[in-house]
């Protein structure tokens, strides 16, 4: 399969199912609650499949789902240069102004409408996850972790 598709196959899961899987981290939380601004982002895994149509349809049809909501492609596919681990398949990044444009994308009619197009043939991993804020600074972060651990 060819790295140029997103978002992963809902089978025989149902979408609600995965909206009850959202994982909220605290630091993006406080972030959010503090007014700091902050990007989201759906990242996709998509494993390994064989060309087809439908998917082509897809990929043509994205982005007029998209450009309501805010969002663009910052990776679709291309070469991997995997470090750790393996990967087999593509991955794609998709920018939002926030996780609520991110939210009503992925559960907007015009998505609903072609995500078949893609999960009848590929099957993947997909997220929506908010980014940290300008002055995100992770020794914080580390600072937080080690209170936990000692209280």
């Amino acid at each position: 399969m060819t790295p140029e598709v997103i978002d992963p196959p809902t089978g025989s899961w149902k979408r609600a199912e995965h909206r009850e899987q959202r994982v909220r981290r605290p630091a993006a939380q406080a972030a959010r609650e503090a007014g700091s601004p902050m990007t989201a982002y759906a990242i996709a895994h998509f494993r390994p499949a064989e060309p087809n149509p439908e998917i082509c349809a897809y990929i043509e049809s994205i982005q007029a789902t998209l450009d309501p909501f805010g969002g663009r492609f910052l990776v679709h596919g291309g070469e991997l240069d995997i470090r750790e681990g393996s990967w087999p398949g593509a991955v794609v990044v998709i920018v939002f102004p926030g996780m609520a444009q991110a939210r009503a994308w992925y559960d907007s009619p015009a998505y609903e409408e072609i995500l078949p197009l893609r999960t009848r043939h590929i099957a993947g991993d997909v997220i929506l996850v908010p980014g940290v804020p300008d002055d995100y600074d992770p020794a914080e972060t580390a600072a937080r972790m080690r209170a936990a651990m000692a209280g």
